[in-house]
């Protein structure tokens, strides 16, 4: 006769507090982004390598970008970041996965990405990077 094991997936009481502080620490900094304008409030710090030697990373402008999504501006969240589409994703799927690990203790069914997806984004990330940082047009415009 053979015999089947149920593997409980289930979250420990710790995971599920930990995914609910998560969430909390999401939302309020998605709360904070919303309010304060960042480019007045200074409450957001600047971008160390944009300030230190004046190139943009693959996420600058991001903080300004959420900031006018929120508000609606989809065409000025683009302009802020062109990734912003990409980067509303990732977030969005790991708020989505905490909470649902908070609230019923189980977040998404396992899967797995595959090495060669992660060395994509890299990639991608990196050209963006160096693309944005070109001064001549149309690469100006991936600029913050």
């Amino acid at each position: 006769m053979d015999t089947v094991v149920v593997q409980d997936t289930s979250a420990s009481s710790l995971e599920r507090a930990l995914s609910a502080a998560g969430v909390a620490v999401m939302s309020a900094g998605a709360f904070a982004i919303w309010y304060f304008e960042p480019a007045k409030s200074g409450l957001f710090p600047a971008c160390p390598l944009y300030t230190i030697t004046g190139f943009a990373c693959p996420g600058c402008g991001l903080t300004r970008g959420f900031h006018a999504l929120f508000h609606g501006d989809i065409t000025a969240a683009l302009g802020y970041n062109a990734l912003i589409p990409l980067f509303l994703l990732i977030f969005g799927f790991f708020f989505l996965a905490m909470l649902l690990v908070a609230v019923r203790g189980r977040a998404f069914p396992r899967w797995s990405i595959s090495l060669g997806s992660l060395w994509g984004l890299l990639f991608l990330l990196i050209g963006f990077g160096i693309l944005r940082n070109i001064p001549a047009y149309p690469f100006t415009l991936l600029f913050p």
